[in-house]
């Protein structure tokens, strides 16, 4: 792959001054250091490109050499000193010393370690599966959850360490909580073994916590399910997941509600759904009914000649809506039942019935018959 202009890869037009370059350098140095993109190569090229153009452009006589005679300019008179072989930076002190460089105004790469290990950090969130009945669910209810969760150790303040005594600083990373291993542009950065990435260690551990600095505990608290709630529905309690850190926030606790299936009726949105059985007998004279509803049974007229499968709607017996406070509607479907189990004497009497029938009482059959004889004529 060609070169690029190292103006053109710090971002800096050719009239920038040192400082120009200096903070365009810093800048996009952040974004491509291999301690803060670990295992990405293309980001460890990217970064061997700037450093070579920051090298160059920095330098006020390699500069020079540069905009005279192109990349072959800088190493006329003396080559590159310690950025041969990008073992040293330019005499920076090596990858460390340069991340410190970038990092100079924050303090540095181990002020910026230490202000993350320091910093408060929020706690988790925690979930819960809350299961309620059908009726709960469409008039809503209120409910007191039992659940644990890690709390701050009140004997140790948290900090795992035997009342009296302080947790250490941890030998193997020196309180960086990170361990370091190569040179060069390979450097490994991984979490310290010993403390965790923690930069501390406890040698005398409370004895209520043993030395972890939290305690778990059941935690109950009140929830108030609204009317009309349905299935599958996440709730959120503010500040009641798990303790934050070092002064961070607290978690939050997602409740999933799961609601129970009704054994008579279906929900469809606002509106309820009701299979019920009538007899033959119903069906065909019509008769008033009782329809079952969540609240208490209501009176509907089935008209006669009822077929199976015609629904009625019974307004405002379903379930009221969460947004609008309007209450849905009760679909009434009939099942002509069939009877079964006969005695003698109402089977006879329901032959006499038949031959009595003209034909005409079915529709349905007579449209049928009509159907058949169109379809061989």
């Amino acid at each position: 792959m060609a070169k690029r202009d190292y103006y053109e890869v710090l971002g800096v037009d050719k009239n920038a001054t040192e400082a120009d370059i200096k903070k365009a350098f810093r800048k996009k140095a952040k974004e491509c250091h291999p301690d803060l993109h670990p295992n990405d190569k293309d980001a460890e090229e990217r970064f061997k490109e700037l450093n070579e153009a920051n090298e160059v452009l920095s330098d006020a006589d390699k500069r020079a050499r540069y905009d005279q005679f192109g990349f072959d300019g800088p190493q006329m008179g003396g080559g590159y000193g310690d950025f041969g072989g990008f073992g040293g930076f330019g005499g920076m002190g090596g990858m460390g010393d340069l991340f410190e460089t970038i990092f100079s105004g924050m303090g540095g790469m181990g002020g910026m370690g230490s202000s993350r290990r320091n910093a408060p950090v929020q706690g988790d969130d925690l979930q819960y599966r809350l299961t309620i009945s059908f009726e709960e669910a469409a008039f809503g209810c209120d409910k007191e959850i039992d659940f644990f969760r890690n709390e701050n150790c009140e004997t140790c303040s948290g900090s795992g360490a035997k009342p009296g005594t302080q947790p250490q600083t941890c030998p193997t990373c020196k309180g960086s909580g990170q361990v370091r291993s190569g040179s060069g542009f390979m450097v490994t950065v991984r979490t310290c073994p010993t403390c965790r990435g923690e930069g501390k260690i406890v040698k005398d551990k409370c004895s209520n916590c043993n030395g972890t600095g939290r305690i778990r505990r059941k935690r109950t608290v009140k929830l108030h399910i609204p009317a009309g709630i349905e299935d599958g529905i996440n709730m959120i309690k503010r500040g009641e997941g798990e303790p934050g850190m070092r002064g961070g926030p607290a978690g939050d606790l997602y409740i999933s509600v799961s609601v129970k299936p009704h054994k008579l009726f279906k929900r469809d949105g606002n509106n309820l759904l009701l299979d019920m059985p009538i007899s033959m007998t119903q069906a065909a004279l019509g008769a008033e009914i009782d329809v079952p509803t969540l609240e208490k049974p209501v009176k509907h007229r089935i008209p006669e000649g009822t077929q199976t499968g015609t629904s009625f709607r019974l307004k405002g017996q379903g379930i009221v809506s969460r947004k609008t406070g309007v209450k849905g509607d009760l679909i009434l479907t009939v099942k002509v039942e069939t009877p079964t189990r006969l005695s003698e004497k109402q089977k006879e009497l329901l032959r006499e019935l038949d031959a009595s029938m003209t034909g005409k009482e079915y529709e349905g059959r007579k449209s049928f018959a009509d159907k058949i004889k169109d379809l061989f004529n």
